[in-house]
């Protein structure tokens, strides 16, 4: 999303309904644009059978789906819980973008109170970060105040800065979220304030505490960081998305054949936030071959989360 992932191919055709899994989504309870049950509404409408939401910081999506008195869901959709944490690499010069490695937790317990103890400390961070940022923006002549007061920040979504982007859209101070983050949000811009959070090992070890499987999200330099993956391996990490949307064909041959070269399970899905464009469109973007989708079941079967498949 927003430019901050290698890009697919010039040209590279959509596959409309070629993917029947996708475990990395985004809702409003983080810095998605759609309510969690209009996103499974779209997803299940474009052949998604096999669903995460991983909102960052938050399991709130899932819980809203599956509580008591909530609408069913759609016939045949296994919903997985799952989660995505920003994990900040502190002081260590790995060179990665912003410093972060992002790690999935699917098939996570929702029902973990440390777990989310962990997390709510996380989305604390986040709330922290956020007014931050809007304090810049006010001090360079770019204020959003008025554009993100209907942001309730005493609820428990995990907010981000796509929610300022598009309020910079809105007021007029950017084109598009992407122009929003390349010149004022995005790591070394006047509008951007650094991450504090948890360490990628802290996040991998409570994600496997809690019953599921730790995955690098969007890591399309994997080939190059092999002695990197050993050492979050020797920590609990279990997983790669191998099949992120905006890997090309190239992207996504080199990082599936190191997940399998080190016995990580595959991974993939959209990371849809949208907002350039319908989850439809995302879904088409994304290749998720038959094999990765029955390996990822047969690893979900594995974990806590409830009704696995």
């Amino acid at each position: 999303m927003t430019g901050r992932h290698q890009p697919r191919a010039a040209g590279s055709p959509w596959v409309t309904g070629s993917a029947a899994a996708d475990v990395h989504a985004h809702t409003t309870r983080s810095d998605g644009v759609l309510e969690p049950g209009e996103l499974v509404r779209q997803a299940y409408h474009a052949g998604v059978r096999l669903f995460a939401i991983a909102d960052h910081d938050s399991l709130a999506a899932y819980r809203d789906l599956t509580a008591p008195g909530a609408a069913p869901l759609p016939p045949g959709l296994h919903l997985v819980p799952a989660v995505e944490i920003n994990a900040v690499v502190g002081g260590l010069d790995l060179g990665l973008p912003e410093g972060e490695l992002h790690v999935l937790g699917i098939g996570v317990d929702p029902g973990d109170e440390a777990f989310e103890v962990l997390l709510a400390a996380q989305r604390g961070a986040r709330r922290t970060r956020f007014l931050a940022m809007l304090g810049r923006l006010r001090a360079i002549g770019r204020p959003v105040d008025e554009q993100v007061a209907g942001v309730d920040l005493a609820a428990d979504d995990a907010v981000g800065r796509p929610t300022i982007a598009r309020a910079l859209v809105a007021a007029g101070f950017a084109d598009t979220v992407d122009d929003a983050f390349e010149r004022l949000v995005g790591h070394g811009r006047p509008g951007y304030v650094p991450r504090t959070g948890m360490a990628p090992v802290d996040a991998i070890r409570a994600i496997r505490a809690a019953g599921g499987i730790a995955s690098l999200a969007h890591f399309y330099d994997a080939p190059g960081r092999i002695p990197l993956l050993r050492e979050l391996m020797a920590e609990g990490l279990d997983g790669l998305e191998s099949h992120h949307r905006s890997f090309d064909e190239e992207t996504r041959a080199a990082v599936g054949a190191v997940a399998r070269t080190l016995g990580l399970v595959e991974t993939g899905g959209t990371d849809y936030h949208g907002d350039i464009g319908p989850y439809a469109e995302a879904h088409g973007e994304l290749v998720m071959p038959e094999a990765l989708v029955d390996g990822l079941r047969a690893a979900i079967s594995r974990t806590r989360c409830p009704g696995r498949p």
